[in-house]
């Protein structure tokens, strides 16, 4: 069943009169007195009948018009409900976070003051299909067929974060093998860094002792804070430990450091935010040590 034919069945039923309806559509009258008999053909039931020069609705028209009093409004509507959500769209960044999500959920914040018309959708997902930007680390990056538009990797210290009345505490620095003995607080949920830890107490020749795993680095910041325990500190991904009882400190053996990754893709429909704040994140994401982000060519890579 065409639009077009319900469209002239409804204007012809506006008129009551073909002729009428012809004019204001345009169209021909004898091509629109076929398109009529085609429709009615096609639902196997009059529409209308002849009334002197004009036409009314037959008890099937009346339905079929009633019907069309609200779906036609709605199909015109279309257009520019398509055009509202393509804009929404357009303004929508969609992060995938992998890595580094406390800092760049400040970031997050921090742009949308001056930009409140941006939004974000922000997920974890390791096979990842139409993110604007991804941010992962060593070891793993989403899986797509996409090539990504740029890549920027950034290299990240990680401390060690101890309480301030520990024996280690007036040290400049620390190698790793010194507290193979010490109990670790670690981040939980975060598998990515976890690893890398994991793997830096490898090369260290020790496995790490877990006393506690929190969710939030304000949480593991409070807990070395209380004398119960150590741990690793990304110096971007955390930032500045703001407990002044936690001292952080500089891992002398083995290098103690990961990559950040950040990539951005171009997806249907494009999102002119995104790069925007792909720049802003590039500017700021490393503000507190200054910005020693190297760019690199883009490569797709899979976990």
């Amino acid at each position: 069943m065409e639009l077009r034919k319900l469209r002239y069945f409804y204007t012809v039923a506006q008129f009551g009169h073909v002729t009428k309806a012809a004019e204001s559509i345009p169209i021909a009258q004898p091509a629109l007195t076929q398109a009529i008999r085609s429709l009615e053909e096609e639902l196997g039931v009059p529409l209308f009948r002849k009334q002197g020069r004009n036409v009314v609705l037959t008890e099937y028209g009346e339905y079929l018009k009633t019907r069309l009093d609200r779906l036609l409004p709605e199909f015109d509507a279309l257009p520019e409900e398509l055009a509202s959500l393509r804009d929404r769209e357009r303004e929508t960044v969609k992060l995938n976070i992998l890595a580094a999500s406390t800092r760049v959920i400040e970031l997050v914040a921090q742009y949308r003051t001056p930009n409140g018309n941006v939004r974000f959708a922000i997920e974890q997902n390791t096979e990842q299909h139409d993110s604007d930007i991804v941010i992962t680390t060593d070891g793993c990056v989403a899986s797509t067929s996409r090539v990504p538009v740029e890549r920027t990797t950034i290299r990240e210290r990680i401390y060690l974060a101890v309480p301030k009345d520990s024996r280690y505490a007036m040290r400049s620095e620390i190698a790793l093998s010194e507290v193979r003995e010490e109990g670790f607080v670690m981040l939980s949920g975060s598998r990515l860094f976890g690893g890398i830890c994991n793997r830096l107490c490898a090369e260290a020749g020790f496995y790490p002792r877990i006393l506690f795993a929190s969710d939030a680095p304000a949480a593991v910041q409070n807990i070395i804070g209380t004398g119960m325990g150590i741990s690793f500190w990304p110096e971007f991904s955390f930032g500045t430990a703001k407990n002044e009882n936690v001292i952080l400190l500089p891992i002398s053996s083995p290098d103690c450091t990961r990559n950040l990754i950040l990539e951005r893709y171009v997806r249907t429909p494009h999102s002119a935010a995104a790069e925007d704040f792909y720049r802003y994140l590039l500017q700021n994401i490393t503000k507190r040590a200054g910005d020693d982000a190297e760019i690199v060519p883009a490569v797709t890579q899979s976990c």
